[in-house]
C-alpha cells in the first residue's frame, strides 16, 4: 500500500507557508514566502490577494520540491489564513480594491453608526465579540460611506480563506462556519447569519460566501493549478480555518481544561467550550470552533511576533547586519542581548499597541508606549522589554478570561516565538504557569492538514486526527524569583494603560496621526 500525506496551505500576515505531513503528524517538507502590508494612512493595514494567493502557490512548489513525496500520494489539501479579512469582489470575482486587514482600524466612525443602532452589550450577546474594528461590518459601512464607486461594483463580500479555496478550484466562495463569526453579523450560538443584524444594516445575504465546516470536501485542485505548484489535477480540496481556529486544532485543544497561547503576527489565547457562553465583562471574544457544533473563548492581541518583528526591522539594525554577514538569524543575535539582560529589563514597561488595543481593553485608540528610559538602559533592554511586554498583555487576556469562570488545567504555546527559549520560559513565568510546547510548533499548517484528513476520509473526525497528530515537545515551569518581578511589572503596565486612557493621551495622539 503506497504511502499517504496530508497538505496544508497557512496564508499568514507576513507570510506564506505549505507543509506535507505524513499520518503521523510528522513534517516531511515545507515551503516559505515572504511579504508585507501597505499602510497608506495611519491605522490603515491592507494586503494584494492576489499576490497572497501567488506567494502561496509558490510555498506548495517549494515544499513539493524539497520532498521526495508523490504528489498523487498527497490525499487532499486544506487551508489556514489569518481571520477577519475583508475582500470586496465583483461579478467576476475579482477584488475591486485592496484587502483590508483585521489589523485596520481605520472604522472607529463607523463603530459610532454601529452602536447607535444596538449597544454594545446588545452585540456581544447577539455575535459573541466586542464591538470593535477589528469585524468585517465595519469594513463594509466604511466602504458604503468613503468609497461609493467600488461599492457598486460588489457583487460578494469574502475572506482571505474563500478567496484562496476557490483560486485553488473549489466551485464557488466557501466560508468555514469559525470565521463566518467575524463578519460581525453571525449568531454563534445557533451557527447562522443572523437575520436581525442582515436587516438592520441593509446586507445582502446572497452577497455573502457560502458557510461549511471545517474538514469539508468543496472541489479539486484544477490543471493550473497543479502546473503551479506540483499537485496532482484532482487532489481534494476541503473548507479549513481561521489561523487561530485551526492552530487551536493543530494544538490538541479539543476538550475542556486546555487553553493554547498563539504568538504568531498577532496573539491569541483560545480555550475550548462544549455549550454557549457569553463572558460577563463581553471582554473574551466567544467564536465557533472548527468541531462543528463546539466554540472556544477567545482573548485577542492585535500585535504579538508581529510588534518584535517591528523591533527587528527597526531598531535592531546592527544584529541584522551582523547575521546577514555570519549566516544566521538575527533572532538569534537579539535572544542572546536579551539573555545577557536582566528579567524586567531594568524597570522598562512596554505597551505593545502598534496595531491597538484588542483584548481585553478594546481601544481602537490605544498606542505603543515605552515608559522607564534611562541612560542606563541599552539595546538588550530594549529587546527585553519587547518580548516582556508582549507577554504582559498576553497575561493580562488570560487574566479577563480566566476572571469569567473558566478553568484552565493546561496552557499550550506555539508559533514561531516558540523558536526562543528565552521567551518560552518569559511566558511561564509572566502567566505564573507550566506551559508546553509541540513538536509542530506551525500548529496552523498541522490544523489545515488535518482537515485535509478528515474532509478525504483518512480520519473518522477531528479528534481523531488529533490523538494521532498532535505531539507535546516540552513543559517550561515558572521561576518563582522572576515570577514576583513580573506580577510587579504587570501592576505597572496597568496603572499605564488605565492612567493614559483616563487622561484621553491614546485618543489624542491617535486624532494627531489621523493627519498624516
Amino acid at each position: 500500500m503506497p504511502d499517504r500525506y496530508l497538505a496544508g496551505i497557512d496564508i499568514g500576515t507576513t507570510g506564506a507557508k505549505t507543509a506535507l505531513f505524513n499520518m503521523q503528524g510528522g513534517m516531511i517538507a515545507s515551503g516559505y514566502r515572504e511579504y508585507t502590508c501597505s499602510y497608506p494612512k495611519a491605522n490603515w493595514v491592507e494586503q494584494d490577494p492576489d499576490l497572497l494567493v501567488s506567494s502561496a502557490l509558490e510555498s506548495a512548489r517549494e515544499a513539493l520540491e524539497k520532498s521526495d513525496i508523490d504528489p498523487s500520494e498527497i490525499c487532499a489539501v486544506s487551508l489556514s489564513a489569518q481571520r477577519s479579512c475583508t475582500i470586496f469582489v465583483d461579478g467576476e470575482g475579482r477584488p475591486v480594491r485592496p484587502m483590508i486587514s483585521w489589523q485596520d482600524a481605520r472604522t472607529t466612525a463607523e463603530l459610532e453608526d454601529i452602536s447607535a443602532i444596538l449597544s454594545p452589550d446588545e452585540f456581544y450577546q447577539l455575535t459573541g465579540l466586542p464591538l470593535g474594528a477589528t469585524w468585517i461590518l465595519s469594513k463594509i459601512l466604511w466602504l458604503r460611506k468613503n468609497e461609493p464607486e467600488a461599492w457598486k461594483r460588489v457583487q460578494r463580500i469574502i475572506q482571505l480563506h474563500d478567496f484562496s479555496l476557490k483560486a485553488l478550484g473549489a466551485d464557488d466562495f466557501y466560508e468555514d462556519v469559525p470565521d463566518s463569526v467575524f463578519f460581525g453579523f453571525w449568531d454563534t450560538d445557533n451557527f447562522s447569519w443572523s437575520e436581525r443584524l442582515l436587516k438592520s444594516f441593509d446586507i445582502d445575504a446572497a452577497m455573502l460566501p457560502l458557510p461549511k465546516p471545517s474538514g469539508t470536501r468543496v472541489g479539486a485542485v484544477t490543471a493550473e493549478v497543479s502546473k503551479k505548484t506540483g499537485f496532482t489535477q484532482g487532489t481534494p480540496l476541503c473548507v479549513g480555518a481561521g489561523d487561530q481556529n485551526s492552530a487551536v486544532v493543530g494544538a490538541g485543544i479539543v476538550q475542556p481544561g486546555y487553553l493554547s497561547v498563539s504568538m504568531g503576527t498577532g496573539g491569541i489565547a483560545i480555550t475550548y467550550l462544549d455549550e454557549p457562553f457569553r463572558d460577563p465583562s463581553g471582554m473574551s471574544m466567544v467564536t465557533n470552533h472548527a468541531i462543528h457544533g463546539k466554540w472556544q473563548l477567545e482573548g485577542l492581541q492585535a500585535g504579538a511576533a508581529g510588534v518584535f518583528r517591528w523591533f527587528r526591522d527597526e531598531i535592531a539594525t546592527l544584529e541584522k547586519e551582523r547575521a546577514q554577514e555570519q549566516n544566521r538569524d538575527p533572532y538569534e543575535l537579539i535572544n542572546e542581548l536579551i539573555e545577557k539582560t536582566p528579567v524586567g529589563a531594568k524597570g522598562l514597561v512596554f505597551l505593545p499597541y502598534l496595531a491597538s488595543a484588542t483584548a481585553p481593553r478594546w481601544n481602537a485608540h490605544a498606542r505603543g508606549t515605552l515608559t522607564g528610559l534611562t541612560f542606563a538602559h541599552d539595546r538588550g533592554c530594549l529587546a527585553r522589554a519587547f518580548i516582556e511586554g508582549i507577554t504582559l498583555e498576553m497575561k493580562d487576556i488570560l487574566t479577563s478570561m480566566l476572571s469569567s469562570g473558566i478553568e484552565v488545567d493546561t496552557i499550550r504555546i506555539m508559533g514561531g516565538a516558540t523558536k526562543s527559549p528565552i521567551w518560552n520560559q518569559i511566558q511561564a513565568d509572566v502567566y505564573n504557569r507550566p506551559v508546553e510546547t509541540l513538536k509542530i510548533t506551525d500548529a496552523a499548517l498541522l490544523g489545515a492538514a488535518i482537515f485535509a484528513g478528515t474532509g478525504s476520509g483518512c480520519f473518522k473526525d477531528i479528534r481523531d486526527a488529533v490523538s494521532r497528530m498532535v505531539v507535546v515537545d516540552s513543559v517550561y515551569e515558572p521561576v518563582q524569583e522572576n515570577v514576583e518581578i513580573y506580577e510587579e511589572l504587570y501592576d505597572i503596565y496597568c496603572r499605564l494603560y488605565e492612567g493614559m486612557e483616563m487622561r484621553e493621551v491614546f485618543e489624542k495622539l491617535s486624532c494627531v496621526q489621523n493627519r498624516y
